[in-house]
């Protein structure tokens, strides 16, 4: 597939996933989340309490 400039790559995992694991992972405020593109860069963003 092709990607052009402006196309949006949504990625994720279902509902759930992180209350299989073994211990149970979740996200929490205070952590970080980031995906690199390897040519582009990283897009970090971290993880906030919801207000």
């Amino acid at each position: 597939m092709t990607l052009e400039p402006g196309d949006v790559i949504a990625t994720g995992s279902p509902s759930g996933v992180g209350v299989g694991m073994v211990p149970p992972q979740f996200l929490r405020p205070g952590d970080t989340v980031e995906a690199t593109v390897e040519g582009i860069g990283t897009l970090t963003n971290p993880v906030v309490d919801a207000h």
